[in-house]
């Protein structure tokens, strides 16, 4: 399907937004959910200082605009300097760019050697932050061989700038994000092998931190492209804006995590899941059983952390002051895999029923917005 031959809706009056939206609150915490006293530990020393952020609102999520429908399973988002989004579908290999405010996509580029098998393809994108300068885009994929980063300006030639990372059909990983001292995060998988992510050695069970030619970062643990260790399935990845870090994770059978990245620390797969008091493990500051998240992507705005649950159909707060997590959005829009904020202060939410294990319904799958 081309992006041109795509349903799509834009809503542009408030009066359409609140005929989507359903009733605030329609979600309280679970019995499963467990948290902490306190959903923000100090940021640990060598946290990178976080750029001075743009002020604006937190998300209205009683009030979603839909951006784009009829896209096949759209896995990575990422924004360019004038607003507009990138998104990767994770079967056809094709990114697409979406105007800032809604409307026909068009195919930007397309990544070659794409093996959409499993939970592998086309995953994470992220934008260089000085794209303005050099126009490079990053993006993660699981190849005929492995899994692989490449780095490309649209439409041109790419370069592979890391590869070798083990790929499975279950627990690829995935995601791509610069960090606030603007090197390149990997968040990883385990492939199916929960001893490589114990393995200082391997990179698989990971999360990477690389310079944009894909070497270890200057300050990484041991000089290795490993930041911190003991992860099972790392899809998110987000910061604060005092700098903290957070890694969301899926769990096994138990429970998913919400942990906060500190360099060269174990999180502890696939000796414990979720919190086990053993000092030896970092322990998540917020852990959900795993029906009720299945957490992908996250992104922080203001002073909440936003994670998108899959299995869970439904968007986490966290307070990162303190206090309960509550779940939105609760099975209104199927599966959500990605979430991410605009330039514009906006939060972008992406669907995942068209993956294989949702339940796909008319205009899957979409991009919702919530402005601030």
């Amino acid at each position: 399907m081309t992006p041109a031959a795509r349903t799509r809706l834009v809503l542009a009056t408030a009066g359409a937004f609140l005929l989507v939206a359903c009733s605030d609150g329609e979600a309280s915490t679970p019995s499963g959910t467990s948290y902490g006293p306190s959903a923000t530990p100090a940021a640990p020393p060598s946290s990178p200082a976080a750029a001075e952020p743009a002020e604006k609102g937190e998300p209205d999520l009683s009030r979603p605009q839909t951006i784009v429908t009829g896209l096949e399973v759209p896995w990575g988002l990422a924004f360019l300097p004038d607003g507009s989004a990138l998104v990767s579908e994770r079967d056809s290999g094709d990114i697409l760019r979406i105007p800032a405010g809604g409307g026909d996509p068009t195919q930007a580029h397309h990544v070659d050697g794409v093996d959409a098998g499993g939970e592998g393809g086309l995953l994470g994108i992220a934008v260089d932050p000085d794209y303005a300068q050099n126009k490079y885009v990053y993006a993660y994929f699981t190849s005929s061989r492995d899994n692989r980063i490449e780095r490309f300006q649209l439409g041109g030639k790419p370069q592979v700038i890391f590869d070798g990372i083990d790929k499975a059909r279950i627990h690829n990983g995935g995601r791509l994000a610069f960090g606030p001292d603007d090197f390149l995060y990997v968040g990883t998988g385990d492939a199916g092998d929960g001893s490589a992510s114990q393995d200082r050695n391997d990179v698989n069970g990971k999360i990477l931190r690389l310079t944009r030619d894909g070497r270890p970062a200057p300050g990484n643990p041991s000089g290795s492209p490993v930041w911190s260790l003991g992860h099972r399935n790392v899809q998110g990845l987000a910061w604060g804006l005092d700098g903290t870090m957070y890694g969301i994770e899926f769990g096994q059978n138990t429970w998913d995590e919400v942990n906060v990245i500190e360099p060269g620390r174990n999180y502890g797969w696939p000796e414990v899941e979720g919190k086990a008091g053993n000092a030896k493990y970092v322990d998540p500051i917020v852990q959900w059983a795993t029906d009720d998240a299945s957490p992908s992507g996250a992104a922080v705005a203001g002073n909440t952390l936003y994670v998108a649950g899959l299995r869970g159909e439904r968007l986490w707060t966290v307070p990162l002051g303190g206090g309960a997590p509550k779940a939105e959005l609760t099975g209104r829009y199927g599966r959500l895999r990605t979430v991410a904020v605009a330039p514009d202060g906006a939060l972008w939410v992406t669907t995942s029923n068209r993956d294989g294990r949702g339940d796909p319904r008319g205009g899957d799958d979409r991009i919702l917005r919530f402005a601030a």
